[in-house]
């Protein structure tokens, strides 16, 4: 976006250095997280801008500004300035100002995170689709799983500055390289716990056996951590056999249709993910197991050794 100029190497877009092209010479258009708009101009100049600077015969700018508009929404509001507009609204003329200039490439940084709730999901799914209209190559900087599991591509996992995954979402959802890997597509937060495999066994760190039916013929003996999302935990007053083990309540979250508790079993707090409003009680005394096959084990570095997750393709 010309913001940093590189200390080393090279950039290159459709084949072209641009390291040193100045960015008005550059296709890069870019959303922000927090909207930037023009205060002196209407919803239409401020979408239309980007088209005026590159010259763009006025018949076409009034096209090209109405299709973006009727995307985003804005059909109605084109003539007021953005201190009449809501946030959301604001933003929706970011998003279009950034679309209609037809870029080759865009750079958004979460910019659905200061919509209301309703329009972010209304927007969340006509974003792949709008997307795709584009025709440019879009890089979408976001915190949320579900929202990169949703917009799907290819996702570049990024920890304190450095990649450490890259591969298509599903590949990088379902098959983590690392746990921090997993970490970062997790929420609720990934459960993780010390475990030893013994022979057929897998001891807690007070070599109790830790009740789960997960076989890992090939994988040696030693120590490990075990990793598995909310969704694997399931709660219930009663247990699954011998691979039930009792907790307690230790606090439960309505989050919309699901229902995210947290349960202390005594060598761990975990996290499980039920579906549909569980009205748990705080010390409410519960059964969990570990849906077995949903789980990945990682080595004492970090690395994935072992799953028992298939991914989906559906």
């Amino acid at each position: 976006a010309g913001i940093d100029r590189p200390t080393s190497g090279k950039i290159i877009s459709g084949g072209i250095d641009i390291t040193k092209l100045p960015v008005q010479r550059r296709s890069v258009a870019m959303v922000y997280q927090q909207f930037v708009n023009y205060p002196s101009m209407t919803v239409f100049e401020n979408i239309a801008s980007p088209l005026r600077v590159a010259g763009v015969p006025r018949s076409e700018i009034e096209t090209r500004v109405k299709q973006a508009a009727k995307i985003l929404r804005l059909e109605e509001l084109l003539d007021r300035n953005p201190s009449q507009l809501s946030g959301g609204q604001q933003q929706r003329t970011a998003i279009a100002r950034a679309l209609v200039k037809r870029a080759a490439l865009v750079l958004l940084d979460e910019p659905l995170a200061n919509l209301d709730y309703k329009l972010r999901e209304e927007l969340r799914d006509e974003l792949p689709r709008i997307f795709a209209e584009s025709g440019a190559f879009l890089v979408y900087a976001t915190s949320e799983p579900m929202e990169a599991l949703l917009l799907k591509g290819t996702a570049i996992m990024l920890h304190e500055g450095r990649v450490i995954q890259v591969g298509s979402t599903e590949e990088v959802y379902w098959k983590p390289n690392t746990n921090q890997s997993a970490r970062l597509f997790s929420d609720p937060p990934l459960n993780e716990l010390e475990i030893r495999k013994q022979g057929t066994e897998l001891l807690l760190a007070d070599n109790r056996p830790l009740p789960i039916p997960m076989k890992l013929p090939k994988l040696a003996d030693g120590n490990y951590r075990l990793g598995f999302r909310a969704d694997a935990l399931n709660v219930g007053e009663r247990g699954s056999g011998r691979s039930s083990f009792p907790g307690t309540v230790a606090l439960a979250e309505i989050n919309g249709s699901e229902t995210v508790v947290h349960v202390n079993v005594g060598f761990a707090t975990l996290v499980g993910l039920s579906f549909g409003v569980k009205e748990w009680a705080q010390g409410q005394k519960v059964n969990v197991w570990i849906d077995g096959a949903k789980v990945f084990v990682f080595d004492g570095a970090g690395k994935r050794v072992a799953s028992s997750v298939a991914m989906k393709t559906d």
